[in-house]
């Protein structure tokens, strides 16, 4: 074991079992108190404990009725929300209790996910907006002609969205993390 794995050692069990890190800098020889901590490993466990106490402070520091279960109305409520926001070419993600800021106008929207199943409606969608702007051209809509470009632009946008994330998916690892119905007690 190189000399430096044993200072790794020392300065983690050191500070695990209370010694003050500024201690163990200068026992190592250290000038900065970043290269001690730097030795210091975390430990997984470490993280999950530092994680919990955290959680515990902040619900000690907030209202009761923050953390009470909710009424078998509010749950269905909430998952309600969810279930609205599917939309014909994807999903919003709008956060609960919000409204829709874009009147609606999803294609545009930031908020939509778009569903790789509805690509071919997506391009349908997109081609025909193309054919508006060409017919408003025509016409000399004007008026309308800004309108549709940003449109297209939000369709483009969409679709390129899918094809990122078509080449994403070809080289993710799926580790089988749980959708979200099954996390809400729904199977689909």
């Amino acid at each position: 074991m190189p000399p430096h794995d044993f200072r790794r050692i020392f300065i983690t069990d050191a500070i695990r079992s209370g010694l003050p890190p500024h201690i163990a800098q200068a026992i190592a020889g250290h000038t900065n108190i970043n290269t001690t901590m730097g030795y210091h490993a975390i430990y997984p466990t470490e993280t999950i404990e530092a994680h919990r106490a955290f959680i515990s402070r902040r619900r000690a520091l907030r209202p009761a009725e923050e953390y009470r279960t909710p009424t078998d109305t509010e749950w269905e409520d909430f998952l309600g929300h969810f279930e609205r926001r599917k939309l014909s070419v994807g999903t919003c993600a709008r956060a609960y209790g919000t409204a829709c800021i874009h009147e609606h106008a999803c294609v545009r929207c930031s908020l939509l996910r778009p569903d790789p199943a509805q690509r071919g409606r997506l391009v349908e969608i997109r081609d025909n907006l193309l054919d508006r702007i060409t017919e408003a051209e025509r016409e000399g809509w004007l008026g309308e002609i800004e309108g549709l470009q940003v449109s297209l632009a939000g369709a483009e946008g969409k679709l390129a969205q899918l094809e990122a994330a078509q080449k994403h998916n070809q080289h993710a690892v799926h580790l089988g993390m749980p959708t979200f119905e099954q996390t809400a007690g729904r199977s689909t």
